[in-house]
């Protein structure tokens, strides 16, 4: 298998697992790619998810020229295909922590900007040579990246084709942190399993609403965004961390006598 799922606990991992072509994503990878998150989004027992690439060259370097990317040049493939595989149009409210090593290019860059949290190695290299190739990135970023960071850092990643370490994209805010290649695992799933040790409807009703209200009038989204909240409120969930957070202060008004 070049895509593989495993779990530890309510956290679950998807690796990218061909390190012998630095992880590039044939045809069936995304197809696979996309069944992964399927299947970790309808889990109710996966609360975070961390995405990785196997090897320590490559997070992913994007579509496998040799048959994805003459695919959609021969006009007989539509990009849309890949959808699942970029987290588009599926209401993935899960959080995703990525885990970058070595190169992160084209395709394996627009996976990334998918995610939530990126942890890189400090001598990662990203990169969107699209331009250079005639053709643009197209699974998602030229949506995405204006939205997650600021206009003149997305357009000078997009227009120049450049490469960028990974101090450059901690501090264009495109990656979160960048530590030693040895530890970029560990911390990932860290994170991950920090974030799984919180309540799921209240981390997935942020996520959902951070994606969906960012584009609605103001209005609109704070109507919405009661609505959102209301939910959380009245959930299992906050029934327990409130009567818990009772139990505690109680605990603590008897121990001041």
């Amino acid at each position: 298998m070049t895509i593989n799922l495993t779990r530890n606990g309510p956290v679950a991992t998807v690796t990218i697992n061909r390190p012998d072509k630095l992880n590039a994503l044939s045809l069936q990878m995304y197809d696979d790619l996309g069944h992964a998150f399927a299947e970790t989004r309808d889990d109710a027992d996966i609360r975070a998810v961390v995405l990785t690439g196997a090897g320590d060259r490559a997070f992913c370097v994007g579509a496998d020229l040799t048959e994805s990317i003459p695919a959609l040049a021969s006009g007989r493939f539509d990009i849309s295909a890949w959808d699942p595989a970029h987290l588009k149009n599926m209401d993935f409210y899960k959080p995703v922590v990525c885990a970058v090593r070595g190169l992160c290019l084209g395709g394996g860059f627009e996976i990334m900007l998918a995610t939530d949290i990126r942890i890189a190695a400090e001598d990662a290299q990203f990169q969107l040579p699209e331009p250079i190739h005639g053709f643009v990135p197209a699974g998602g970023t030229l949506v995405r990246l204006v939205r997650q960071i600021g206009y003149a850092h997305a357009m000078e990643i997009l227009l120049s084709a450049r490469r960028f370490s990974s101090a450059e994209l901690v501090t264009r805010g495109v990656v979160n942190q960048a530590v030693p290649a040895t530890d970029v695992d560990v911390v990932a799933h860290e994170t991950a399993a920090r974030i799984a040790a919180l309540s799921p409807t209240a981390v997935q009703t942020i996520k959902e609403a951070v994606l969906t209200l960012q584009d609605l009038p103001w209005t609109e989204a704070f109507a919405r965004e009661a609505v959102l909240g209301q939910r959380t409120f009245t959930s299992e969930d906050a029934r327990k961390g409130l009567a818990a957070f009772a139990a505690r202060a109680s605990g603590n008004a008897k121990k001041s006598k």
